[in-house]
């Protein structure tokens, strides 16, 4: 055999096995993960609806996981800063986010932004939250009834918060002032924590939020945006029964950047099933007034998508989205 045609086998079988060994540090590294600690992200300050629900699946995601899950807070501009940041995060499974329906849902059909559906691989659905109608401290009114009446007796005489414009709370109160026939004046927060301490410093009178909120904060509960009362809240009547046909919820699941792959999707998938059925989350969500809700993630994205295009009819009638 010649010296040139030894010197070609001896490349190819180095290269072969160059290939079988890289091969095999790429599958120990899928089989691996997660490796280290994965940082989840929630959109919204400390306190607010969302971060209590990631506070609650945190221990339970993290035994499943095996790892540390470590929240960061990614609060302002609806949730948008929070979901940008997961979008264009590295697809590795060590950045992954807890977020709600309204910046994925809503936001994009009122700026434009750096993302879109398209821009998450959607993972499990966590819990889907009915919401409420909250009154401030020390408000002229007590009740629905009372609230519209009030804000019936002069342009913006009602003031009232949201935890930023166009988000699903935003959308329902504003439905409901329409239909009441009230011009009030909105106050956007940056989340629901900063928005329950105005209500509770008096600085505006009424907001939609999560039942966990009236729960954390004592602060009074005038109605439900759901088909029927809700049990923890026998006693509060639906917005419905006054005579205003509103339903909403505000739900969130697990989401990543596109392009995870789907080795790395599956472990998270797994863990996310088990944590949302744990013992831990059950009771935590009770204690908040929240409902877990699980779901996968091809269901999780075709919810999401279709609540896009829902509110995307809805801003249009109240004209707020955007051309």
């Amino acid at each position: 055999m010649s010296d040139v045609s030894w010197g070609k086998m001896r490349r190819r079988a180095i290269g072969a096995l160059a290939a079988l060994l890289l091969s095999g540090v790429a599958a120990t590294a899928q089989e691996a993960y997660p490796a280290r600690p994965v940082q989840l992200i929630v959109p919204y300050p400390p306190g607010g609806n969302t971060d209590l629900m990631a506070r609650a699946l945190q221990p339970a995601l993290a035994k499943a996981l095996g790892q540390t899950v470590v929240i960061v807070n990614r609060g302002g501009a609806s949730g948008t800063i929070g979901d940008a940041e997961i979008a264009r995060a590295r697809p590795d499974g060590y950045t992954i986010g807890l977020s709600p329906n309204t910046p994925l849902t809503a936001q994009p059909h009122l700026v434009p932004l750096s993302y879109s559906l398209d821009s998450f691989r959607f993972l499990c659905l966590v819990y889907d939250n009915p919401q409420v109608l909250i009154l401030g401290r020390g408000t002229p009114f007590q009740d629905l009834a009372g609230m519209v009446r009030f804000g019936r007796t002069g342009k913006e005489a009602l003031v009232y918060g949201s935890p930023g414009q166009g988000s699903t709370q935003h959308i329902l109160i504003a439905r409901l002032l329409r239909q009441a026939g009230v011009e009030a004046l909105h106050v956007p927060f940056t989340g629901a924590a900063p928005m329950a301490q105005a209500a509770l410093g008096g600085q505006i009178m009424a907001f939609v939020e999560s039942p966990s909120i009236p729960v954390s904060t004592g602060l009074p509960v005038a109605g439900t945006f759901t088909a029927g009362r809700i049990a923890a809240l026998p006693e509060v009547p639906t917005v419905t029964e006054a005579g205003f046909p509103i339903i909403g919820s505000s739900a969130g699941g697990l989401v990543a950047p596109a392009g995870l792959p789907d080795a790395v999707a599956a472990v998270i998938q797994r863990a996310c099933a088990e944590a949302v059925g744990s013992e831990s989350f059950q009771t935590a969500a009770a204690r908040l007034n929240s409902v877990p809700s699980y779901a996968e993630g091809p269901e999780f994205q075709q919810r999401f998508a279709a609540e896009s295009a829902g509110n995307r009819q809805v801003l249009e009638d109240l004209g707020m989205a955007r051309d």
